[in-house]
């Protein structure tokens, strides 16, 4: 069994398992060989991690000590924000970019043609000065991909709750799942895709079903006719939100929760943990991702709440707030680049199980 595939098995068993609490660790035990080991263990334990092999361990020993050293040395700074060792911290950052952050959004780009020019809310004059979605019960927490590259399903189910949850007061916990199994026209399930012709694909096929009639197996699957005949939310369309414009982009989360994608291969970003990231990244988006909400800190810093798909352990309960306002027109990370927003004017099927 090769490297990849052991790490993407241990990050399953953690999924399955559930674990709720975050790992800590003493920085005495970064002075010793002893300390070493000691941590490494706790952190196996903490994730049920199983090595195959002594070369495995020792081999992903060293990994560890590398990314727990940059965690450490990263939160002496005076950074905004903070880091943690978690479940990816045996991974390398190639490692980790190679499963977590490789969507290949220009290729999608290009199968789905040029953006949409209209914008609803581009004459939208005032907007608060911060909007936070989940305080309105309009996003459900944090959701977990695992070792499937559907981070596109993930950013497109988020948006449609939300819409949904602002035009009938019902939160609905929708399928991931659903779309990776079948909408493969464009998008390609576990392997990527993106947010457009997601939404287009449930406008034309009448829907998307819950997550409880679907649930996510974090596999590519068969399109199960008897699951999707029970849709639970209809959309009648989407917008883009114009592209390279943080102004634009305000103005639509202010009215609703808008997918987007990022530069998320950062090795900071690999390990955020709290606070308004200002890191390190590039504007050549590979991750999908979903703004649910933006405001600002005591000392005048801007930020975009964005909900990510790697777990409650991962950031701020699965979410990150990212600075807003950068002088890149494509905004941090290229959070301006790809936003997009569902439209929903029509009622839900009536007969659907929730």
């Amino acid at each position: 069994m090769d490297i990849k595939r052991i790490i993407l098995l241990s990050f399953s068993m953690v999924l399955i398992l559930g674990i709720v609490e975050s790992f800590e660790y003493d920085a005495k035990e970064l002075e010793s060989e002893e300390g070493w080991q000691g941590m490494y263990e706790r952190w196996r334990n903490h994730h049920n991690v199983q090595e195959v092999s002594e070369d495995e361990k020792v081999a992903r020993l060293s990994v560890f000590k590398t990314n727990v050293q940059h965690v450490h040395n990263t939160n002496n700074m005076n950074k905004a924000y903070k880091l943690k060792v978690n479940k990816f911290a045996t991974m390398t950052n190639h490692e980790f970019r190679n499963t977590y952050a490789a969507s290949n959004i220009k290729h999608y780009r290009k199968l789905r043609g040029p953006r949409k020019e209209s914008f609803m809310y581009e004459n939208v004059a005032c907007v608060p000065p911060t909007v936070d979605w989940r305080s309105h019960n309009v996003v459900t927490p944090a959701k977990d991909q695992a070792n499937c590259g559907a981070c596109w399903a993930f950013s497109t189910v988020v948006a449609v709750e939300g819409i949904n949850a602002i035009k009938t007061g019902e939160l609905v916990s929708l399928s991931e799942q659903h779309l990776i199994d079948c909408d493969t026209v464009l998008n390609e399930g576990c392997d990527g895709g993106l947010m457009e012709p997601a939404f287009i694909f449930l406008q034309l096929n009448g829907g998307l079903t819950t997550e409880q009639n679907y649930p996510y197996i974090a596999q590519n699957g068969t399109c199960d006719p008897e699951k999707v005949r029970n849709q639970a939310v209809t959309i009648d369309g989407f917008e883009d939100v114009p592209e390279c414009n943080e102004d634009a982009l305000l103005k639509a989360v202010a009215n609703q929760p808008v997918s987007a994608a990022i530069d998320a291969n950062g090795h900071d970003f690999q390990f955020y943990s709290s606070g308004v990231f200002t890191g390190k990244c590039g504007t050549d988006v590979n991750h999908a991702v979903a703004v649910v909400g933006y405001g600002e800190t005591q000392e005048g810093m801007k930020y975009w709440i964005v909900k990510n798909s790697w777990g409650p352990l991962w950031g701020e309960d699965g979410f990150v707030r990212l600075q807003r306002g950068v002088p890149d027109p494509l905004g941090l990370c290229g959070i301006a680049v790809e936003p997009s927003y569902p439209i929903k004017n029509s009622n839900n099927p009536i007969n659907h199980e929730l």
